[in-house]
């Protein structure tokens, strides 16, 4: 697959994933909280499923 999530993106979704998680394993949030596996493992390989199918690039086009 190709990477299709820019730097900003990738930042973003792993951020979001890791504080949805935390909160989930303290109780705070429920456990609806681990979903943030999926927008965590999707910035960390960069490529989101998504994103392919609906046609959409975040990322920087080479241009050569």
């Amino acid at each position: 697959m190709q990477k299709n999530e820019g730097t900003l993106d990738r930042v973003l979704r792993v951020s979001g994933g890791l504080l949805l998680i935390g909160l989930a394993t303290t109780n705070v949030i429920g456990l609806w909280g681990y979903i943030g596996i999926v927008p965590l493992i999707t910035g960390a390989i960069g490529t989101c499923p998504l994103y392919s199918v609906l046609g959409i690039r975040t990322c920087a086009i080479n241009r050569r």
